[in-house]
Parts: structure tokens; sequence; C-alpha cells
């Protein structure tokens, strides 16, 4: 189970406002008609209200893999406001991670957080993989299709991720993605009732750009 956790917490100290420069998409990601990437295993899309019961469903079964780690929505109403804020806040962007041999089965997700331009062009992740998808390579696919949509059309420069220590199989996904610790930061994020460590990751377009 591929955990992290979906707060968008943490964003450093933003310099001074410049114009952002889009970065071209890589050549190793293909686009769908909705410009989202799609490898062989996994698509990306966007979060939908139609996609409330499947969601919650999936969050259900995926409790006791995904606690203390994560807390997706398990009820629809709570589904709508989630996916609502994905939607329409313009510091964020969700997309649902889906198995392509299984018609489009929702397995997962990948947010970036806390959005900022100008001279920063950095976002904070938020991920999870349900459990029927754990252990099955969808996460790291769709997380470099994540990755490559950000730094190209997004036109980011930089994505963190937020790890408690413990979470051993969050950490090795994107340890495997090319990320790299910069630090660990105590009492960082208030998660299921108290205030947890967190070891700070991340990447560049640079860095990305450099495995291949």
């Amino acid at each position: 189970m591929h955990v992290s956790d979906d707060h968008g917490a943490g964003a450093p100290h933003v310099p001074a406002s410049a114009a952002s420069e889009a970065l071209a998409p890589s050549p190793s990601a293909t686009y769908s008609g909705t410009d989202l990437p799609q490898g062989p295993l996994t698509s990306l899309r966007h979060f939908t209200a139609e996609d409330a019961a499947e969601f919650t469903a999936r969050a259900r079964e995926s409790r006791s893999s995904q606690h203390p780690w994560l807390f997706p929505p398990t009820e629809e109403e709570a589904y709508v406001a989630y996916a609502g804020r994905l939607l329409e806040s313009p510091d964020k962007e969700g997309f649902l991670v889906c198995e392509r041999a299984a018609g489009g089965a929702i397995a997962g997700f990948v947010n970036i957080n806390n959005i900022v331009g100008g001279a920063f062009r950095c976002g904070a992740l938020g991920y999870g993989a349900f459990a029927h998808a754990a252990g099955r390579g969808l996460m790291s696919e769709a997380l470099g299709l994540v990755l490559r949509h950000a730094f190209g059309p997004l036109g980011l420069h930089r994505l963190e991720a937020n790890v408690q220590p413990q979470n051993a199989s969050s950490i090795a996904l994107v340890r495997r993605a090319g990320f790299r610790l910069e630090g660990f930061s105590p009492d960082f994020l208030h998660i299921d009732g108290a205030w947890r460590d967190h070891e700070r990751w991340a990447i560049t377009s640079e860095m990305l750009s450099g495995q291949g």
C-alpha cells in the first residue's frame, strides 16, 4: 500500500512573483483526448461527481491498509466536498488513477496541493492506492505520469512529498520515482489526533529529465 498524507501542507517561503515559463511535455508520456497522460497500465483523469459511489466503496474496502496514514472520504457527501475542492481550487490538481486492463476502474489517486506559481512553481503531493491495486506497479507508473504532466503542461518546476517516517511503502514509492530526501520536520502535520513527524522528499524537473 502506497499512501502519503493528503493534506497539502508545508509549503516553504515563496519568492517574489515572476512570470512562469511552460516546460515541454516529456516524449515518454502519451496523452489522451483530455490531454492527460496514460501508460501501459494506467491512465489519469480528473475527479467527477459520478465517481462518488466507486471511490467511496474502494475507500471503505481500504480502511485497514490505509490507516493511520490516509483518510480519504468514505461517504458520498464527503466525497462531493473533497472532489469539489480539487476541481474548483486554483491551487490544486486532482487525478484519479485508473486501471486500463479493468476498463478504467479506479485504482487510486494522486493530488497536487498548494500549487504556487511565479518564481516558485511548486506543489505538494498527496496520493493513495486502494487495497485491490496495491503492490501491482500501478501507483509507480501513475506517479511517473503525474510528474511528467506537472513538469510539462502544468509548468511546475518542483514537487514535494511529506511522508511519515514509518510509512515505508510510501517512502519506497517516491524514492523509486527519483525524489531526494531533503529533511525531517518534527510535529509537521496534525493527523489522526496527533502532531506527526514527517520526512520531506522532493523532485525537480531537472532531476526527472536527468533520469532519461
